[in-house]
């Protein structure tokens, strides 16, 4: 972790913590087993700040006993809230209401597996106070995921970030301190499909990274297997560049610029050395090419009508069973 800069943001006034309210917002899927040391590590680590908080946890449809540790929690805990949703919407859906319930001055997502380490929320109010409207947790070594984790995850930022106009800070994760007027831009945002790491990033504002190294899960094993990251990324890149469809159109240009030459030299052989008959082997390599590239076209071109379907539909990001701790 670095050190706390006690410089202020140009153009930003200082802000003082005092009197103010820290949201911090959980999305939580089977972490049954991690409950008790999250709560230890992060009522530790909010504690010394001397503000008041509330710790909003939204159960994304669990199959283990996490909603019964949340209730449970709820009811001894004060600063604990819990919403429980309708079904498993996926952690972007979860997020997505844990923000819109937060009522503070400051909202901080955060994982409930402690990879993300609560004792750099101290430092991320620090930097709050300096003027920054954002401050995310920057993943300076990643040694704790596998070596395929590491680098698909690279591989993703390097790609888009180039095919974006939007540019995503490498190793940047949810894990961040978002301002009140941050949050509220974010919840302007109508979208079904949800890209969060896109969406903190368009909307822009005062934004500064804080280094530091990631650990391993305190406990269990994560949901995120390599299809569902494969989807996540495709939601990434298809929500936020329109790249894709442009690659297909430059291809199908150089396509038919290669076929009128083709077919030029070919009506030139057949005008100097008279008719002949084709090879089998060759036209079939040509079909079925053709063939390919058409359907993968029709891939890319397909991953867009879906998305718009989607939000054609006007379908809530996300349905709630029971909201336990907000009447207190």
């Amino acid at each position: 972790m670095s050190e706390t800069n006690t410089a202020i943001e140009p153009g930003a006034a200082p802000r003082s913590r005092a009197g103010k309210l820290l949201s911090v917002v959980v999305p939580m899927h089977n972490e049954a087993e991690v409950l008790g040391a999250f709560f230890e590590r992060v009522e530790a680590a909010l504690a010394p700040l001397g503000i008041a908080y509330e710790i909003i946890c939204v159960d994304d449809g669990s199959r283990d006993a996490t909603l019964a540790g949340l209730v449970e929690r709820a009811r001894r805990d004060p600063a604990a809230k819990v919403i429980a949703l309708a079904r498993n919407f996926g952690k972007e859906a979860a997020l997505t209401a844990g923000i819109e319930a937060a009522e503070g001055d400051m909202v901080v997502p955060i994982d409930a597996d402690l990879q993300d380490p609560p004792e750099l929320i101290g430092e991320f109010v620090a930097r709050w106070e300096q003027g920054y409207d954002v401050v995310y947790g920057a993943r300076a070594d990643r040694s704790s995921d596998t070596a395929m984790k590491r680098t698909t995850a690279q591989l993703f930022y390097q790609v888009f970030n180039r095919v974006s106009d939007l540019e995503i800070p490498e190793s940047a994760g949810d894990f961040r301190l978002m301002d009140r007027q941050v949050v509220d831009a974010l919840k302007l945002l109508p979208e079904r499909n949800r890209f969060m790491k896109g969406l903190f990033a368009w909307v822009g504002f005062r934004q500064v990274g804080v280094p530091y190294v990631r650990p391993e899960r305190a406990a269990g094993t994560t949901s995120m297997g390599y299809l569902r990251l494969f989807r996540f990324a495709l939601d990434g890149i298809t929500s936020f560049s329109t790249a894709p469809l442009r690659v297909w159109t430059v291809l199908g240009l150089a396509s038919a610029m290669v076929a009128t030459i083709a077919a030029l030299a070919l009506i030139g052989r057949v005008l100097i050395f008279g008719r002949e008959v084709p090879g089998y082997a060759s036209l079939m390599v040509v079909i079925l090419l053709s063939f390919a590239v058409q359907m993968m076209a029709f891939g890319v071109l397909g991953e867009y009508v879906g998305r718009l379907y989607q939000e054609v539909k006007g379908r809530p990001i996300y349905v709630v069973r029971a909201r336990i701790g907000f009447d207190r």
